[in-house]
This record gives structure tokens, sequence and C-alpha cells, in this order.
């Protein structure tokens, strides 16, 4: 089964020194913390904050790039986590025939959002991720946590 997901926030984690790219279930309560370097946090906070560069950086590029193909992104789906690296397909579609496209999560979820591609994660993701110390943390969180990261 798949559920929707939408962007939360971005953090940063003193711990290992890396972002936190948090996916909160669309309709439900079910979180999902991806752990992501600067770069691809870089990524998303520009997305988010709809900030339009001089020239485009790698996410616009691949949307200029399935624009100009006349492709729509159709959703981004979050399909497994194994040994602690999570997998993600970008599907497309030109009208006549649908692609997946093998992509990191952080990077499936900056096209997604420059796109406006709905983003999805597998039931079985989040039943992996259930049990993970992290959820206690999680739950603790306040909005002051989501900092700005630019």
């Amino acid at each position: 089964m798949l559920i929707q997901m939408k962007v939360e926030g971005l953090l940063f984690d003193p711990r290992s020194g890396m972002y936190i790219l948090l996916l909160q279930q669309v309709d439900g309560n079910e979180t999902l913390p991806i752990w992501i370097g600067k770069p691809e946090a870089d990524a998303i906070a520009l997305a988010l904050g709809k900030v339009v560069t001089p020239r485009p950086l790698t996410h616009d590029l691949i949307k200029n790039v399935f624009d100009g193909l006349n492709v729509k992104v159709t959703r981004i789906l979050i399909t497994e986590i194994l040994d602690n690296t999570y997998y993600a397909l970008i599907q497309a579609t030109d009208g006549k025939k649908e692609v997946s496209i093998d992509s990191r999560p952080s990077d499936a979820v900056a096209v997604a959002l420059r796109m406006q591609a709905p983003i999805f994660v597998e039931e079985d993701v989040l039943e992996v991720r259930r049990g993970d110390e992290l959820e206690e943390w999680l739950k603790n969180l306040k909005p002051e946590d989501f900092g700005n990261i630019m």
C-alpha cells in the first residue's frame, strides 16, 4: 500500500552532522525521516522557499528537461530501505509511455517540489522505521527545531 507524504521540514542533526528531510503523512500521523547531505538539503530548501536562482541548478535543469520533452512527473515513490539506505523512483509519462527512474529520495523530493508531483512511500518502508529509536526523538520536536538551513 502507498502512503502519500508531504515535506514537513528540514532539520540539522548535530549527532551526525547531516540534515534530516522529514516527511509527514498527508492524512495521518506517520513520519519518515531521511538523512541527507547539505547540498541536497539546500536544493530542497530552495524549492520549499520558491527561490529562483539566476541560472538553473541541477534540479531546475531536470525540471526543464522534463518540461522541454513534454514529460509529466506523475509521482515520487520511496520504495525501500536496505542497510539504512533509502531507494526511490521518479515516475513520469509522456502520455503514451510511463517510465520509472531510479533516484536518491532527496533528489526525487527536490524534483517533486519543483514539479508539484505527489510524494508516496511504500507502507513497508514506514514499518521498518516504526521501531526506530528516532520515533521518540521526533515526537518531542518543537516548531523552533525546524531552523533555516540556508
